[in-house]
């Protein structure tokens, strides 16, 4: 899997009620709806801002707080192509690769806001075209790029009929 895009820098502990407030949830289901919404309150522009392909970074333990599915999905329905943190809230780590959104572990602290960046994740490396640089990423288990590469968990069961992960 191969992205292309500007990044969208955020800190450290970016809880599911930054990425996606509750108080939305409630509201509607609908992802391209939920997508006008992501990260408002921490950048009320975000939605405005991002070009389909672009990347969320972060610091550490992204995604932590609720269990919601929601908060992936309108991250991925947004346009974002990827995730990248140094780390990831387990469940939304888990969440993220079952709904098609790529997560990727690394060094953060050498990405700005607005580097435009290429990432080729079975290379295991990000290119920051801004610096000139690339970034070491932690590979992903092969299980975990297939179901992304089948689109998410759902989708990988309907293409191999069932829970076949070879």
């Amino acid at each position: 899997m191969k992205f292309g895009g500007k990044s969208h820098k955020f800190g450290n502990d970016v809880n599911t009620d930054y990425i996606i407030s509750g108080k939305y949830k409630f509201k509607t289901l609908d992802m391209k709806e939920l997508a006008k919404h992501v990260m408002e309150d921490l950048d009320p522009q975000f939605y405005r801002k991002v070009s389909a392909g672009d990347f969320v970074v972060a610091g550490t333990n992204f995604g932590c707080g609720s269990s919601r599915e929601q908060a992936p999905l309108a991250i991925k329905h947004a346009g974002i192509s990827a995730v990248l943190a140094k780390s990831f809230a387990r469940i939304f780590y888990r969440n993220a690769i079952n709904t098609g959104l790529p997560v990727v572990e690394c060094d953060t602290d050498q990405i700005d806001p607005g580097d435009e960046l290429f990432i080729d994740l079975a290379a295991g490396v990000i290119t920051n075209k801004t610096k000139g640089s690339n970034i070491p990423v932690k590979p992903l288990p092969g299980v975990m790029l297939k179901i992304l590469n089948d689109g998410g968990l759902a989708p990988h069961f309907r293409k191999h009929g069932g829970f076949n992960l070879q």
